[in-house]
């Protein structure tokens, strides 16, 4: 929802206080080090631009003064000197006139010096295509320093993402990082190469322009300035009531963008439950309440522009009437005053962007502050540096032993505690428990995505602590509840586990999963492209190339999370039995909560509140009428009723 900003481009950003403004941006200007020469470049092309425009008015009031002397020249007599021109009209009661003409550079009975004339206005032109050509080579210093700083911090934090650990993304929201590795990032880019130019030409802007009206008229320049501290006050005003109220306003986008995105997503549920009613009254108070907030802000907002001109206008007659009056008296020609006041036009205006930059340099510090705290945060423990080939422990390839192994999410809440297993190559390990008892967790200390506080975890025989977390997870084919799909081709969606697999080798892990049948009957079949959440295909179809990219991934040891939840009974038959086949050789864990899929696991372990309760095979834990029991016949007693 595109929202106008008025002309104060700045004061619809809606403006994130920073925690530690000197810090982070002396940070951030640290990260400019490397930049520093183009940096430098810049403000020197600024300084260029800005001289050359500046005085582009002062050229201009000297072509003024080469038509207004040679108008009033024209008709003076001809053959007399500027002196004898000046006592005859004082002679003749014209002193007010004679008083003018003594400040003005004539020549009696001679028009206008068109030849001079035209080499002004010539250089004029050119001093205004150098200073737009300084401008554009300053435009594309700041961008190619920007894109270079700022395509270095992506690369930082998409570094920074790999070596996270898991915990930090179970501790932050996905839309929170997403925001900190792409908004956050785009406004400072948006900061630093637009915000700190503007606001480096304004400045210099200032100070040429306030320089050139002192070198032509204190008086007047002085006059001038009275309308600063008016022009600051106004702008600070009426920004900070709009500030509170481009607040409320993109604080009702949001709310109305989530009723919408709800109500979309949900439109079935609304039809059945017959809400349609209900939801569109709902939008209309919340549309209402934007309207509200956004009218306010877009009013005081537009309010700033014009109490901006009408200041420059009060100053204008203020300038022109003082200026009038001193070149009736001599003082200062007509060409000084014309452009003084182009001087007094231009004074106003980078004032207002001044006011509008800093909240943009504000939100930007703010955003940096944000990506700093992502490039800052507690970074899993480092690899070990010399790494220890696997295939050269005591066990074989696929062997997993937990060794008294303890871990816990908060250092005051144990979860797991002595958990001790061993599982031999190519046996399948069902994991089951309720709702918490630590099943997942033990899925992420296989995989390493957390480091356990005590015990051992052995593979093929070696201490984890002995292997970098790519050689582990390396070792690990994964088929999670969750599907997830990237933007590409069926193909390259199954090859992502192997990319340098064959079309053939892709085709076969296809088959193997039960896929090649429905991709087949796809227009464009395994060259099918899908979109990020794969929604041309439907969730059991979605699982079932997982578990395809799963087969082409080829590791010897599998971890199947509900892999067969999405799918129906007799796809979930063919699944099962396709696992099997993956199975022969190769170390699988399996959680499930439907017991039927894992009878046929040789170890079921039973876990409650992290640790195990009980252990053994499908039949031995039923005779046992224990914990797994009790979960099976409450799961088939269900079933029956």
């Amino acid at each position: 929802m595109s929202m106008g900003m008025g002309p104060m481009r700045g004061a619809g950003v809606p403006v994130q206080k920073s925690k530690d403004l000197r810090g982070t941006t002396r940070r951030l200007f640290s990260l400019l080090g490397p930049e520093g020469f183009k940096l430098a470049l810049a403000l020197v092309l600024g300084v260029a631009s800005v001289g050359f425009m500046v005085s582009g008015p002062q050229i201009l009031g000297n072509a003024t003064n080469i038509l207004f002397d040679g108008i009033v020249s024209k008709r003076l007599p001809l053959g007399t000197t500027k002196a004898q021109a000046i006592e005859l009209l004082r002679s003749h009661g014209h002193g007010q006139l004679a008083s003018m003409i003594s400040g003005m550079n004539v020549t009696p009975g001679v028009g206008v010096d068109i030849t001079r004339m035209g080499q002004v206005l010539g250089f004029a032109a050119l001093v205004y295509l150098v200073g737009a050509a300084f401008n554009y080579l300053q435009g594309y210093t700041m961008a190619g320093l920007t894109q270079r700083l700022m395509s270095q911090m992506r690369g930082d934090v998409e570094a920074k993402m790999s070596r996270l650990p898991l915990r930090y993304f179970d501790s932050h929201s996905h839309g929170d990082v997403l925001s900190r590795v792409t908004n956050d990032i785009d406004n400072l880019t948006t900061t630093i190469q637009q915000g700190l130019s503007q606001l480096m030409t304004s400045i210099l802007t200032i100070v040429g322009v306030l320089g050139m009206m002192f070198w032509i008229s204190p008086l007047l320049a002085a006059v001038s300035l009275v309308t600063i501290p008016l022009a600051l006050v106004v702008t600070t005003l009426i920004a900070k009531r709009s500030q509170r109220h481009f607040a409320d306003q993109w604080r009702e986008t949001g709310l109305l963008n989530g009723l919408v995105e709800e109500t979309h997503t949900g439109h079935e549920l609304v039809q059945v439950y017959g809400r349609s009613a209900v939801t569109v009254e709902q939008f209309n108070r919340q549309n209402a309440s934007l309207y509200g907030a956004s009218f306010k802000a877009q009013f005081l907002s537009g309010m700033i522009q014009p109490s901006m001109q009408f200041i420059s206008n009060i100053n204008y007659v203020t300038i022109a009437v003082l200026g009038g009056y001193r070149v009736a008296s001599g003082l200062l020609s007509l060409g000084a005053v014309t452009a003084f006041i182009q001087y007094s036009r231009q004074f106003t205006m980078p004032i207002t962007q001044i006011a509008s930059q800093m909240n943009m340099l504000q939100s930007g510090v703010a955003s940096a502050e944000r990506v700093f705290e992502f490039l800052d945060a507690e970074e899993e423990p480092r690899d070990i540096e010399q790494k220890t080939p696997l295939g050269l422990g005591a066990g074989s390839v696929g062997s997993v032993t937990l060794d008294k192994v303890c871990f816990r999410y908060e250092p005051d809440e144990p979860l797991i505690e002595d958990f001790s297993l061993v599982v031999a190559p190519g046996e399948t390990v069902a994991i089951v428990g309720p709702t918490g008892a630590g099943k997942t967790t033990v899925v992420n200390l296989l995989v390493r995505f957390y480091e356990i506080d005590s015990g051992r975890i052995l593979l093929d025989g070696i201490d984890y602590r002995d292997l970098t977390r790519d050689q582990v997870r390396g070792a690990f084919g994964m088929v999670l509840q969750d599907t997830w799909m990237f933007s590409g081709s069926i193909r390259d969606n199954i090859r992502y586990g192997k990319p340098e697999a064959t079309d053939d080798e892709v085709v076969a892990a296809a088959e193997a999963a039960h896929v090649d049948s429905f991709v087949r009957t796809l227009p464009e079949g395994y060259a099918t492209i899908l979109d990020e959440d794969a929604s041309n295909l439907s969730s059991g179809q979605k699982q079932l190339l997982t578990i395809a990219r799963a087969f082409l991934a080829d590791q010897s040891i599998l971890i199947l999370d509900e892999a067969t939840s999405n799918v129906d009974t007799r796809t979930e038959v063919l699944i099962q039995e396709a696992m099997a086949r993956l199975r022969v050789g190769r170390t699988s864990f399996v959680i499930a909560h439907r017991l039927s899929t894992i009878r046929d696991a040789h170890t079921i372990i039973v876990m409650e509140h992290g640790r195990i309760v009980e252990q053994g095979d499908h039949d031995s834990l039923m005779r046992a009428k224990g914990a797994y029991y009790n979960l099976y016949e409450s799961q088939f007693s269900g079933a029956s009723t």
